[in-house]
């Protein structure tokens, strides 16, 4: 449904062009929920703010095509592109606190992101507001339509977020860190939403998160980003279980286990820090925090090798498929 082939997005800097996301290439089904994880700056958000014409100023997209049932959204004018946005596809932002008009209640706000895409009066758009949150699982809809944003919890905030992504009935919904700064019991709770809408809507999800926990409960795909390049991607599953690129590898050592307490001694981090886009390292952008770093690696970027079905890892040191 939704394809994105070799997207480039490009932000002015001293020394010409900073390329922010680097041929990022891939495919988001209906009824899919596909992950996109990495470390801050690994360009996740941007990637997801392109497919809907949002990057923002000075930046722009460079290159690369951007398809909706096969319509190339590149090329619409802006007043078509407001169509696409919050009617065919959805965002959720990553904070709600910040999303929300402070200014505004809820209910207004859901039935104004309705009316924009939808031939409803006020009354009839109230009245699906009200069942939408319903169907959120918000407790008491007609109550918590007259209320303003600090004035709900964080997981209700999270939930008018979400009906307002969905209010016009989207086919897919871009969700960037939906359950950031939520507890355990709210995220959970919201995960379960999403793979609720899912389920019984065959809603295609686009989940964007730096938590590998997340990512592994409730979806289907994963793409692993490092300095705006997509390094490798796959069955979440076969992913998380083998990873095969030493960016992947370095994402999982950094994650706690149950029951390891203080024995197993100070948490794993990855040396280094995301390089800057305008002073990318040559060879492979990730060779200079790499443990398994090789001349090669230094000298010559590494394009995507396949290594199974519907997997790739962009990595001199990965084996192609069928290779003994």
């Amino acid at each position: 449904m939704l394809e994105v082939r070799n997207l480039e997005v490009s932000f002015p800097a001293a020394s010409g062009e900073a390329r922010a996301v680097r041929g990022a290439s891939f495919r988001l089904e209906r009824g899919e929920i596909l992950g996109m994880v990495g470390e801050s700056g690994s360009g996740k958000t941007l990637t997801a703010l392109a497919v809907l014409g949002l990057v923002p100023a000075p930046g722009r997209i460079a290159a690369g095509s951007i398809r909706l049932e096969g319509q190339e959204l590149r090329d619409l004018p802006e007043r078509d592109y407001r169509k696409v946005r919050g009617g065919r596809i959805g965002l959720v932002f990553q904070e709600p606190s910040a999303a929300l008009n402070p200014v505004l209640t809820i209910g207004s706000q859901i039935i104004e992101a309705m009316r924009a895409h939808l031939p409803l009066s006020r009354r009839d758009a109230r009245q699906r507001a009200v069942r939408l949150l319903a169907d959120l699982a918000v407790p008491e809809p007609e109550e918590r339509m007259r209320l303003y944003p600090h004035e709900l919890s964080g997981g209700q905030r999270q939930r008018a977020l979400l009906a307002i992504a969905l209010a016009a009935s989207p086919d897919l919904l871009l969700a960037d860190e939906p359950t950031t700064a939520l507890d355990v019991t709210v995220q959970a709770q919201v995960l379960e939403l999403l793979a609720t809408l899912r389920r019984e809507k065959g809603l295609g999800i686009l989940l964007v998160s730096h938590d590998l926990g997340v990512v592994a409960e409730v979806c289907d795909r994963l793409l692993v980003l490092y300095a705006g390049q997509v390094v490798e991607e796959g069955p979440t599953d076969e992913v998380l279980a083998a990873p095969a690129h030493p960016y992947t590898r370095a994402l999982l050592a950094t994650v706690p286990r149950a029951g390891e307490g203080r024995a197993a001694g100070p948490l794993a981090s990855i040396p280094g820090a995301v390089p800057a886009l305008d002073a990318l390292p040559p060879g492979c952008v990730f060779n200079p925090r790499c443990a398994d770093a090789v001349t090669l690696c230094r000298e010559s970027e590494p394009a995507p090798v396949r290594i199974g079905a519907g997997r790739s890892a962009r990595c001199h040191l990965v084996a192609p498929a069928g290779d003994a």
